[in-house]
């Protein structure tokens, strides 16, 4: 299948545009909306949410990934292969986590170029047709690059922030769930906020964090919006508090 994981939103012509290449490119492949509001124009936040939901698709699975601000500028085109999956999109550290994460991961830059490349819109001129490539079977066009090739040593395995605020007002982070201590107490905003299971087990009204369905730390507020009620918004910092 081929999995989209964009900043472009839903609204306007960006996300159509896309999948009216790839059905065109690769008739009969499922094209399955992952995220459409990515964490806007900040790659390395999207990084985390990546790697954290990729993990759910199986191998053969062509990831369309472009949150892209550096888009025609100088940054590679890559595909990156981890896990059986493949990663297509551009070269800012948008696929740092996944290559972090995998016990191998190889990367290969996109040397071709489409008769009629646009500026501004690589993900539906170059990257759609790669992936579309990819997704019926047929070789990439592309060369291969050594393991260390566009890494971000710089990054953390967990990124201690919030990088992404859901339909519900949830507030999900950068950290992984399964790295923390088991009574650890998260600090958002300057709020003190507890661990529990899930939503039932907090009074309503009350805020907790819990791993959530993807595995990554989740803040919530039982029955209310998390932003609202904790003033909270992507970029906002976590502190975590062992208690």
């Amino acid at each position: 299948m081929l999995v989209l994981f964009t900043d472009f939103g839903l609204a306007g012509p960006y996300t159509g545009q896309m999948k009216a290449v790839l059905h065109r490119l690769a008739p009969g492949v499922p094209v399955v909306d992952l995220f459409a509001d990515a964490p806007s124009r900040n790659p390395k936040a999207a990084a985390y949410l990546l790697a954290a939901y990729a993990a759910w698709f199986p191998a053969g699975s062509v990831l369309l990934a472009v949150v892209d601000p550096g888009v025609g500028g100088a940054r590679a085109a890559l595909v990156v292969e981890a896990e059986g999956r493949f990663y297509v999109g551009p070269d800012n550290g948008l696929f740092e986590l996944v290559r972090r994460r995998a016990p191998a991961a190889r990367v290969a830059e996109i040397v071709w170029r489409p008769a009629g490349l646009s500026a501004s819109f690589h993900g539906r001129d170059l990257f759609a047709p790669v992936a579309a490539m990819l997704a019926r079977g047929d070789a990439a066009p592309v060369a291969p690059r050594p393991a260390d090739f566009g890494r971000r040593p710089d990054w953390p395995d967990d990124l201690a922030e919030i990088v992404y605020i859901d339909h519900y007002g949830n507030a999900l982070t950068g950290l992984r769930a399964a790295t923390l201590p088991a009574a650890a107490g998260l600090v958002a905003a300057g709020r003190a906020i507890p661990r529990a299971a899930t939503f039932s087990a907090v009074p309503a009204g009350e805020p907790f964090w819990y791993e959530n369905a993807n595995g990554l730390a989740e803040i919530a507020v039982n029955l209310g919006r998390t932003d609202e009620a904790l003033g909270l918004a992507a970029g906002t910092a976590i502190i975590v508090s062992h208690q």
